[in-house]
């Protein structure tokens, strides 16, 4: 087997778990308004924690996302090349980090994303329910330590100026 096979199998591999949290997400409407009620979040946010998965993508537009995320514990650290998130945090509370730089960065799942072990020479800071983050493309970013926290997870792609 080449080289260029096992990486595009390992690549696959390694997808699966973050391609079954988005997939069956509904698409965004381009001629109408969408809601999505508290109760089907918080729903969402049960289900992820009793089955620990981090990610449900509530709704794809393409260049944009809405995901509820429930983390114990810490998650990678990463570094988006043309996504900006904003964060609104719903339950629990943990310490996030934003830049600095990546430590041990590693190429993520697309251009200009990485991911690392963590991140050194970052701002640390308590956030809890009721806050909101934004996170503009190329900052390096992580929650690194909680019991548990629950927030929502807008992701916007960076569009080119004209």
């Amino acid at each position: 087997m080449k080289l260029k096979d096992c990486i595009l199998i390992a690549t696959l591999v390694l997808a699966h778990p973050v391609m079954a949290q988005i997939e069956g997400a509904p698409a965004a409407p381009s001629d109408r308004a969408v809601d999505i009620p508290l109760a089907e979040l918080e729903l969402a946010a049960r289900q992820l924690a009793e089955a620990g998965i981090a990610t449900r993508r509530m709704l794809e537009g393409g260049i944009f996302s809405i995901n509820v995320r429930h983390i114990e514990g810490a998650e990678t650290a990463l570094q988006h090349g043309r996504i900006s998130e904003v964060w609104v945090v719903r339950e629990g509370s943990g310490i996030v980090v934003t830049g600095g730089e990546l430590i041990d960065q590693v190429p993520g799942s697309g251009p200009g994303e990485f991911r690392g072990s963590g991140i050194r020479g970052g701002e640390e800071r308590l956030i809890r329910a009721g806050d909101l983050v934004f996170v503009p493309p190329g900052v390096p970013h992580g929650i690194r330590e909680t019991e548990s926290i629950t927030y929502l997870n807008i992701r916007f792609e960076l569009r080119d100026l004209e």
